[in-house]
């Protein structure tokens, strides 16, 4: 368990729940964000799976530790990334009264989003439009997140039983684009056009969360079910390993050096090695998929540049392999407020920053 502390005022907690952690910032937003408190605790793998819940009591039992030791604020907004949360774009005619607004997208969700829309929660963020011309009238582009009402309320429910606030549930790719927003060299082609393009924020953690963004709205996000989870397990199952040792060796082998050169038990740096060469192919994939899903919408803004975060950002060697694979300017994303923390806590947190800070 890491932990940095300092004094409170009214904050609000970023809270992420993963398969093997569970990982929590506590930020003062009040003008420039302050980080005031951090912690990450292990949790047993049988507690959260796919995004889920899988052990509430565990659950809740992790939590009333991680927050009672570290003296964290009671007040949180907890992350959700699964594959039963629907993200689509949709562009609607320009509305002011937000009622009416909101008729509007539950209509159209009725059409667009796989669940019925009585058992769903759905909220919804305008992120763009087009201004009214001679042939059209004025447009706007929104982004809706729909998520079974059930799913959320078993995630919220270990939360309240361990006697913390949740005073909302957040989307994490936006979490994550709030953290990052901004990261990343300008391009050429940006500093031609003296505005920002699109970046495609990547979360490598137990999942893989995606999200297409421009300054800080989203464009688009899918969450993949491959992670740094299926890595690790992978090489527990060839070499033997328990998990906390298997995650150990990824770090530790990367993908930066000749195994000739790593030291250790050969054999060991060998599946290692196989087992992130593997994973690094299916990111690769993942990417590519979601770029490509992402450049069939209409309207859509070029691509110029991918920041990776989370824990699977921080294995050595793999910016520079996805880079050469896919062809864009990569770079490893992290918010100046954990510059005090290691590389490996920094990446964990990113995406609790992200949660805690003023949408």
């Amino acid at each position: 368990m890491i932990q940095l502390t300092r004094k409170k005022e009214d904050t609000l907690v970023g809270l992420e729940i993963e398969t093997g952690s569970v990982a929590a910032a506590e930020v003062r937003s009040g003008g420039a964000p302050e980080l005031m408190s951090t912690a990450i605790a292990p949790l047993p793998p049988e507690v959260f799976q796919d995004g889920e819940v899988t052990n509430p009591a565990a659950l809740t039992e992790a939590l009333k530790s991680l927050f009672a030791d570290n003296k964290l604020s009671k007040r949180v907004r907890l992350g959700i990334a699964n594959q039963r949360v629907v993200v689509r774009t949709m562009r609607l005619p320009a509305i002011d009264d937000p009622k009416e607004l909101d008729a509007a997208i539950k209509f159209q969700a009725q059409e667009q989003i796989p669940m019925p829309i009585d058992q769903a929660v759905i909220d919804h963020r305008v992120i763009g439009g087009t201004p009214p011309s001679d042939d059209a009238p004025a447009q706007i582009d929104v982004v809706v997140v729909a998520a079974r009402h059930d799913m959320i309320t078993a995630s919220l429910a270990p939360l309240h039983a361990a006697g913390l606030d949740p005073i909302g549930v957040d989307l994490s790719a936006f979490g994550m684009i709030r953290a990052l927003a901004g990261q990343g060299k300008p391009t050429q082609a940006e500093e031609e056009q003296q505005g920002p393009l699109a970046t495609l924020y990547c979360n490598v953690g137990d999942i893989t969360n995606l999200a297409v963004a421009r300054d800080r709205s989203c464009l688009f996000t899918r969450v993949a079910p491959f992670g740094l989870e299926d890595v690790i397990a992978s090489l527990t199952a060839s070499a033997g390993l328990t998990s906390e040792h298997a995650r150990m060796w990824v770090n530790h082998v990367g993908l930066a050096q000749p195994v000739e050169g790593i030291e250790g038990d050969p054999a060991i740096v060998a599946e290692a090695r196989a087992a992130l060469e593997s994973g690094a192919s299916s990111l690769r994939d993942e990417l590519r998929l979601s770029l490509d899903f992402y450049g069939a919408q209409e309207g859509m803004v070029p691509v110029q540049q991918v920041v990776l975060c989370g824990p699977g950002s921080a294995v050595p060697g793999l910016v520079s392999q996805m880079e050469a694979a896919l062809g864009l300017p990569f770079s490893i994303g992290r918010p100046q407020a954990l510059a005090e923390l290691d590389d490996a806590s920094a990446a964990r947190l990113t995406l609790p920053f992200g949660l805690a800070l003023d949408e």
